[in-house]
């Protein structure tokens, strides 16, 4: 598949996967597999428009939180599969949301742009009654989760960003960009159509996902067919030009909630150096860096992305907890 990206960072081959550590691709616990999602599956009227989401773990336990999960741009609320019945099963509300235009929810009535976007966010919650909430945002959804932040702080109790976009994304060039931009959405069209017969072939999965997941070959299947079913939905590249058309990196300062910023050294669509500059810019705020990983960390190395998030969600907010770049572990997952 084209990419489209300021990264330097160059894909792997399908014979380096092997390299990646045992944490890689496994499957997180619980199963996300032995879960009937079709009760949790709902959909809500907001601005006219009707948006689907999962609410999934119940009313969760007093004094906790729910977690919102944000995917980013051209994914939808499976992009978090792996997580929500690790984040419910410790007692918390779990709500992931396919944003307008994407998944299985309508296009919006007026235009993309990333500051609606986050309207939407915080209108969900006021819909659900939820009062404090957890951000947990990739890519396009980080983005959309700090300026959710920015824009209704007393609903951002805390935030992970992972390889958030909104900030080396603001410089891109938008007339090359949105010329290979539309090659990538005919290309997702026909891998969404084509999705069973995409992730069951070894070579042909490599080329479909390599851009964003460093090791496709590495991931179940499954998993990739459940993503896959997402993609080449009609707001992909009118959510590309908000992407490009907004730049908040001077309100940044203005989050005040505890974040927790997560990357790969290998994104290849949103360069690892974009983490120093989320972590200079928010002030109570602290990054993780997995080696050896693309852009999805939280598909990539699920167990440990679960383990760091319950860490983070577990920690009193206090600047103590926000200090330096945490390195890791062997098979280079931090």
């Amino acid at each position: 598949m084209p990419t489209i990206r300021p990264s330097k960072a160059l894909p792997a081959t399908p014979w380096q996967a092997w390299k990646a550590g045992d944490d890689y691709g496994a499957t997180a616990s619980p199963d996300w597999r032995s879960v009937d999602w079709r009760p949790h599956l709902h959909q809500m009227e907001i601005d006219g428009r009707s948006v689907n989401y999962v609410d999934y773990g119940g009313p969760g336990e007093p004094g906790l939180e729910p977690v919102v999960f944000v995917h980013g741009l051209g994914g939808c609320w499976q992009n978090w599969l792996e997580n929500i019945p690790r984040v419910a099963s410790e007692g918390r509300r779990t709500i992931a949301v396919d944003l307008p235009g994407f998944g299985f929810s309508e296009m919006p009535e007026g235009d993309i742009s990333i500051s609606a976007y986050g309207r939407v966010v915080n209108a969900l919650c006021d819909r659900l009654d939820i009062g404090e909430a957890v951000l947990v945002g990739n890519s396009m959804g980080g983005f959309i989760s700090a300026e959710t932040a920015i824009q209704f702080p007393a609903r951002v109790a805390r935030m992970a960003l992972v390889s958030a976009a909104g900030v080396t994304t603001s410089d891109l060039r938008s007339r090359p960009i949105m010329a290979g931009a539309r090659v990538v959405a005919y290309v997702a069209t026909r891998t969404a159509a084509a999705s069973e017969r995409v992730v069951s072939r070894r070579h042909i999965r490599h080329l479909a996902f390599h851009s964003f997941i460093r090791h496709p070959t590495r991931i179940r299947n499954e998993l990739l067919y459940e993503i896959t079913r997402g993609s080449g939905r009609p707001g992909f590249l009118d959510a590309l030009r908000a992407i490009m058309a907004y730049d908040f990196r001077d309100r940044l300062p203005e989050i005040g909630c505890p974040t927790l910023i997560v990357w790969g050294t290998e994104d290849m669509l949103v360069p690892s150096s974009d983490a120093d500059e989320y972590e200079r810019l928010i002030p109570d705020s602290r990054k993780l860096i997995f080696r050896d990983t693309g852009h999805m960390a939280m598909i990539e190395r699920p167990q440990t992305f679960n383990d760091c998030l319950m860490e983070f969600l577990a920690e009193d907010a206090s600047p103590a907890a926000s200090e330096a770049e945490v390195e890791a572990a062997d098979g280079g997952s931090r």
